[in-house]
């Protein structure tokens, strides 16, 4: 038995070393951490437990201590974070590159499912240099596999992405098929042809942090959620974001203990400009509202002319969408469209509450929109809202105009109450637009176009750019002074806990995507 332990020991920490001493030394002068450091660091002190220690390709001498690819270059297996349980799988660049053989997937495939199985989170850290050539087909039947299970378990589990080096070509899709992507500034990458191949094949000569770094996926793109400066950084952001969600489609988010904003609510009188063209923060509003004032946002540096995160509410996580009028007047476009249903969809996938605070002029005008498609991408808005099944409101700060006005959640699309501070405009458009049409020839003929064009809209937002007429139709369910906004949100919330909404059966919708 000794001699049998002292081998079981002995070839346990040939795995642990992965790529050995020099390979290991190289990931650390790249500023990178091991697979192994890098679960340790994530998960909760001594809660890892790895399944598949032993996988081996081709294993045909079991005598030996002969084991070419240690750990098949991925560490699988579970832990906790804050208590709850994470199933996790860590590419190893230390062990031929990470690459992606057979029985590399193999072990990934194992974890995905036993957290599918058990309800709980998947998480992969990404570190790879894509698949294992040499093992051919095999490799990308393995990819097919991991995809597969992406898409199985889409809705059910959340599953989370962290880029930690490079992942290209194939390797990008599953990422892409998860909830969420975190990047890592300087050692992230991510790209379907790398930089060579570009500079082969287009002539394009550009570097990899330009077309896959995490500045790029996180503001141009928009393919990743999540940056942060350092590897620890993104762990502890990663950590905040599981404190929100749920661990499946059946269980609850975590609650907190219920407190108070930490900033002064009564700042919500003056926030907003009545004039309805003046900028300012939609964040500096929804942190007046919202448990401790701490919102946690998704995508915060792409199509910033709307605002996506998580924040508590009286202690319950709730998903948060706003228009943001710093940037392009808080006007709906391709980027934005695209960000807002994703993230409804995800929130309706596993049981969060959605909040909308509206202002919002339209859509934004151009030829590139119209040729990008803002037809169909905005289209995804209103699928996204209209799908959506769980508990849904809304609050119109103050423009609400036109197809937008539908877009952002209107109790046509499914919201179950909606509010309107008194600065709210609620109209098919603008004032100004509305009289150019309404009253052109009046204007026209007036001595003084100029000031009775100024006069008629004047009248115009008087008589229709307000939140009344829509109160009188029962489209506005009440009309609230903005201080007062958190109170009529949770007790709101609090009479929806027990909605129930059934929808006709059907496999799936068609989304416009």
């Amino acid at each position: 038995m000794d001699d049998k332990l002292k081998f079981l020991e002995q070839r346990r920490e040939i795995i642990l070393q992965g790529g050995g001493e020099k390979r290991i030394e190289d990931q650390h002068k790249k500023g990178k951490q091991t697979a192994r450091e890098r679960l340790v660091q994530f998960l909760d002190p001594g809660s890892f437990v790895e399944v598949g220690t032993f996988v081996q390709d081709d294993l045909k001498d079991a005598s030996t201590l002969d084991i070419p690819l240690p750990g098949e270059g991925v560490v699988t297996g579970y832990g906790t974070v804050d208590g709850r349980l994470i199933y996790v799988f860590a590419q190893d660049f230390t062990v031929s590159g990470g690459s992606l053989g057979e029985y590399h997937a193999m072990k990934i495939c194992r974890v995905m499912d036993l957290a599918a199985q058990n309800g709980a989170p998947c998480i992969g850290i990404n570190d790879s240099g894509g698949a294992r050539i040499q093992e051919g087909v095999g490799s990308l039947d393995g990819y097919g596999n991991i995809f597969y299970r992406n898409t199985v378990n889409s809705g059910v589990i959340p599953q989370i992405s962290v880029i930690m080096g490079p992942s290209a070509g194939g390797a990008v899709y599953s990422p892409a098929l998860t909830d969420f992507i975190f990047m890592v500034d300087n050692t992230s990458y991510m790209f379907i042809t790398g930089p060579q191949v570009i500079k082969a094949v287009t002539g394009e000569d550009v570097s990899a942090g330009k077309l896959g770094g995490a500045a790029t996926h996180n503001e141009v793109s928009g393919v990743a959620h999540f940056r942060a400066a350092t590897e620890e950084e993104c762990f502890v952001k990663l950590r905040r974001l599981l404190s929100f969600l749920p661990s499946n489609n059946f269980d609850d988010a975590p609650a907190a203990p219920p407190a108070e904003p930490a900033l002064p609510e009564a700042d919500l009188a003056t926030l907003v400009p009545d004039d309805a063209n003046k900028p300012y923060d939609v964040v500096e509003v929804i942190k007046r509202v919202v448990d401790d004032s701490d919102f946690f946002q998704v995508q915060e540096h792409y199509a910033k002319n709307a605002v996506v995160g998580f924040a508590r509410l009286n202690g319950q996580t709730v998903g948060i969408i706003a228009n943001q009028a710093k940037f392009l007047a808080g006007c709906l476009d391709i980027n934005c469209s695209d960000k807002i249903a994703r993230f409804v969809r995800f929130c309706d996938c596993f049981n969060i509450p959605l909040l909308t605070f509206v202002d919002v002029p339209g859509y934004l005008p151009g030829v590139h929109q119209e040729y990008g498609g803002i037809i169909r991408h905005g289209a995804k808005i209103l699928y996204a809202y209209s799908e959506a099944t769980v508990p849904q409101i809304s609050v119109i700060l103050r423009k609400a105009y036109g197809g937008a006005y539908i877009a952002m959640n209107c109790r046509a699309l499914g919201a179950d109450y909606v509010f309107a501070w008194p600065t709210a405009e609620i109209a098919v458009m603008g004032p100004e637009g509305a009289i150019n049409i309404i009253n052109r020839r009046d204007i026209e003929k007036a001595e003084n176009p100029a000031e009775e064009r100024k006069k008629k809209v004047e009248e115009y937002r008087q008589r229709f750019a307000n939140p009344y007429i829509s109160a009188a139709r029962g489209w506005v369910d009440e009309v609230i002074n903005p201080i007062d906004t958190r109170t009529h949100l949770i007790r709101a919330f609090d009479s929806l806990k027990g909605k129930v909404q059934d929808r006709p059966r059907k496999k799936h919708g068609n989304f416009p995507v």
